[in-house]
């Protein structure tokens, strides 16, 4: 199985009073086909390796290559373009865009994808459906429960198909019963042309990966898979 993702000596520093090494020459790659969960505590490097891989970040040395192709963190613009056609994006916090409804959430990350508005309008209804929030299509996050908000989030993730799905501690906020199923939501996404990595610190959840992949201190190692 072809790499998909693959990273090379890849590190992250931030510059404050103290320079902070969050990422050290990390290299690794991530398969099609493939769900990875990545583990560790709180200031491991996880949503940071994560901000990377969606290119919302640029790293401070090391290099990205999606597809064998090395991503040019000078060319955002390039980049942005990249974002929305290939990389589905979860958050803890759903991230949703609170004045505008369920539905019009969704139909949004379609546009920003290039497709037409009789395309984006039926796409997201049918992602809506396929969620089990037809009848919330009209309502605001602030009208939404989090697991509700969660299953939006889902839907916009992968409106445009991506190939990489990446989502940040996406069952973090939830109660136990709702993580479940807004876990099973997002395993279900997975198929032989997509990727999903994603951030937990719920080893119960990130058991149920192909790989697991703990970081710690900067490093990271597989655990399984």
């Amino acid at each position: 199985m072809n790499n998909f993702i693959s990273i090379k000596n890849l590190s992250k520093s931030f510059e404050g009073q103290k320079k902070i090494k969050v990422l050290k020459n990390i290299s690794f790659n991530f398969k099609k086909g493939k769900i990875y969960s990545l583990m560790g505590p709180s200031g491991s490097g996880k949503s940071t390796l994560l901000n990377l891989l969606s290119l919302i970040d640029r790293p401070s040395s090391g290099s990205i290559l999606i597809e064998n192709k090395n991503i040019n963190f000078n060319n955002s613009k390039k980049n942005d373009v990249l974002r929305a056609k290939k990389i589905g994006i979860i958050y803890q916090q759903d991230n949703l865009l609170p004045d505008f409804t369920a539905f019009e959430n969704i139909y949004l990350a379609s546009l920003a994808g290039g497709n037409s508005r009789e395309k984006s309008s039926l796409e997201a209804q049918k992602l809506l459906k396929k969620v089990g929030l037809a009848n919330r299509f009209d309502h605001y996050p602030s009208q939404l429960s989090g697991g509700e908000k969660q299953r939006i989030s889902i839907a916009r993730a992968v409106i445009n198909n991506p190939q990489i799905i990446l989502a940040d501690e996406p069952t973090g906020s939830l109660d136990l019963k709702t993580a479940k199923e807004i876990f099973v939501l997002l395993k279900n996404q997975i198929n032989s042309n997509r990727l999903i990595i994603f951030a937990t610190h719920n080893r119960f959840f990130a058991n149920k990966s192909d790989c697991l992949l703990e970081m710690v201190d900067g490093n990271i190692k597989t655990i399984n898979g």
